[in-house]
């Protein structure tokens, strides 16, 4: 065994350690990368309905239009609308949370229902096959609800 002067040296060396790491492991670590930051809010359809707009942000997630539903629970509903002006994005996807809703239903050119796992998870993206919406469409109306019985 080393002497006591020499254990008292390695444990003080060993607390300056443990404290340095602590204090700096968030900031320069090389593996540590922080999260991107969420896209910015856009405002590409105009929502109406019994929800509130605000309650469902818009964003682009690559040539995606995003509409977050991740916030819909229950039951309810929303008509979508391009912005006066513009068309139609190419592709759209709703973002919506598992286990808050059982089903989502979206009708314009196409009625598609698309059901939602009821194991509680992280928000998932749901993309619209094409078709389901044309350039013609005046409007997509979209909701949701309990998951219907299977007979």
């Amino acid at each position: 065994m080393g002497s006591q002067p020499e254990r008292a040296v390695v444990r003080a060396a060993a607390i300056a350690a443990v404290l340095l790491t602590g204090a700096c492991s968030h900031l320069h670590w090389p593996w540590h990368r922080r999260p991107p930051p969420p896209p910015p809010p856009v405002h590409e359809l105009d929502v109406s309905g019994a929800a509130a707009a605000d309650a469902f942000p818009q964003s682009w997630k690559r040539n995606t239009l995003v509409v977050d539903l991740s916030a819909a629970a229950g039951s309810g509903g929303v008509t979508l609308k391009p912005v006066e002006g513009t068309t139609w994005p190419v592709r759209i996807a709703f973002r919506v949370t598992p286990g808050s809703i059982g089903v989502l239903e979206v009708r314009a050119a196409q009625r598609v229902d698309l059901p939602i796992s009821a194991t509680p998870g992280k928000p998932i993206d749901l993309e619209l096959a094409p078709g389901v919406y044309t350039a013609q469409s005046p409007d997509m109306k979209v909701s949701w609800g309990p998951q219907a019985p299977v007979p």
